[in-house]
């Protein structure tokens, strides 16, 4: 089983990796704010992920691995 891991500290919320995922469990958080003043990426159902890791291909700033 694949297991996404963000560091949401890091996170800019730019919002690329919600756009990449096929199986559409990334999202960023509306109820919070990192320290960096942000709405962090984060995995709404973490067992649907299939650990293609697009979203942290696509992640400009490295927040994302994949544990597989």
């Amino acid at each position: 089983m694949a297991k996404p891991i963000f560091n949401k500290d890091i996170c800019k919320g730019c919002g690329l990796c919600v756009t990449v995922c096929p199986k559409g469990i990334v999202a960023l958080a509306t109820d919070e704010i990192n320290i960096k003043g942000y709405h962090p990426a984060g995995v709404t159902d973490e067992d649907k992920c299939i650990g293609c890791a697009f979203c942290a291909t696509m992640c400009p700033d490295c927040v994302i691995t994949v544990e597989k």
